[in-house]
């Protein structure tokens, strides 16, 4: 049996490849439906793979050695067996801390974008779109579409970087009108390059934004602000599964390269040969829209010496300096012990002081005591 960690659009076409070729499948994934924060409530992307797929349900653990997985749902845990894994588990947004960015109303880019297509009315509401990266455009498009006041499109990135990144558009017609349709749609937004927020402020709630603009600074009302910094991939799984040939991970990127590197991996698994002339095009479009919008340095001086870089144990950027390691942090502080497990605030202490997570151990995700009192892979996956 294939297993397949995640239902986003690289799972997704990785699970079509694989049926292709005749093979006994099964995607897994922890929300309730299928299609990840790019295809999220999509009925019509998703029913597509029918009886095979396992929502609400978590991965806590991986038994390379084994071939197995402790998996856990409503009904409880078990060890699932795999003949080949694949892990198709996407990226999360990366927030940075700055003053006042735990006020309600300030959300992540992408977050605020879930929200909305779960449901989340903006109509009327003022609303600052901050961060660097395409996910902007694609965030102020929908807002503006379900009715808010999209206010500004700030980006971090300078017009030089962005002149680059057009010239690497030229090459990807699809791309260009793609992008060219999004500033169809945001006609008469102003579109601030070299532009970052700095503070958000407001009586228990967001109400205004402080924005820095080369030596300028300015300040926008808003309802709300959506704020993000690209993205890093969900890889607590693959270091947890190590290096075994049989674990094979899906790269991540926009959904043509996500779908392109689900596909290669489908062929992977079923041991099949691919012509990967397409990944590599897609790969290397995605390199230079990373260099593109690479975080500009003053981002690491945003937060005052009391503003908290992990939210869930309240631990501020002035604690934290004082110390020379993630895992001494840990200790110390317990920054990226919460319930988040570091998925918030893991990504940004890489940024602000160079300190990689070496310390990811299972579970993976919060889990219960019961579920971990699981101590020995068995073979009972048959709800599977």
């Amino acid at each position: 049996m294939i297993v397949i960690v995640g239902a986003g659009p690289a799972g997704i076409a990785a699970a079509l490849q694989v049926r292709e070729f005749g093979l006994a499948f099964t995607v897994i994934d922890d929300n309730p439906t299928a299609g990840g924060q790019i295809w999220r409530g999509d009925a019509d992307r998703t029913r597509m793979l029918g009886g095979e797929l396992r929502t609400g349900t978590r991965v806590l653990s991986i038994d390379a050695a084994a071939h197995t997985l402790l998996v856990e749902d409503a009904d409880g845990a078990r060890w699932v067996p795999y003949s080949k894994l694949i892990l198709a588990t996407g990226s999360r947004e990366l927030l940075l801390p700055f003053p006042g960015w735990t006020l309600p109303g300030v959300f992540g880019a992408g977050g605020l974008q879930a929200l909305v297509k779960s449901g989340l009315k903006v109509g009327g509401k003022r609303v600052v779109v901050a961060g660097t990266g395409p996910l902007l455009l694609a965030v102020a498009a929908l807002l503006r579409a379900k009715g808010a006041n999209v206010r500004l499109i700030a980006e971090q990135a300078p017009v030089s970087a962005l002149a680059g990144f057009a010239a690497a558009l030229l090459r990807r017609p699809a791309k260009l009108l793609q992008g060219a349709g999004l500033g169809w749609s945001l006609a008469g937004v102003p579109y601030l390059p070299n532009c970052w927020v700095t503070s958000a402020e407001g009586a228990g709630q967001v109400e205004r934004v402080t924005l820095r603009r080369g030596a300028k600074t300015l300040t926008e009302e808003c309802d709300y602000a959506a704020i993000g910094y690209g993205l890093v991939p969900n890889d607590e799984l693959r270091t947890l599964a190590g290096d075994s040939e049989d674990v094979i991970v899906a790269e991540t990127g926009d959904v043509e390269y996500a779908w392109l590197a689900g596909e290669a991996a489908g062929y992977r698994a079923a041991g099949r040969p691919l012509d990967e002339s397409a990944l590599v095009a897609a790969r290397a479009f995605d390199a230079a829209l990373q260099g593109a919008f690479a975080l500009r340095p003053e981002l690491r001086e945003l937060a005052a010496p009391e503003t908290l870089v992990c939210r869930c144990e309240d631990v501020s950027y002035a604690r934290l300096a004082a110390w020379g390691s993630f895992r001494a942090a840990k200790l110390q502080t317990r920054c990226g012990m919460g319930p988040c497990q570091g998925r918030v605030c893991g990504a940004a202490v890489r940024f602000l002081f160079g300190w990689p997570d070496t310390s990811v151990r299972p579970p993976a995700f919060p889990a219960r005591i019961a579920s971990l009192a699981i101590q020995e892979p068995v073979t009972n996956g048959d709800k599977l």
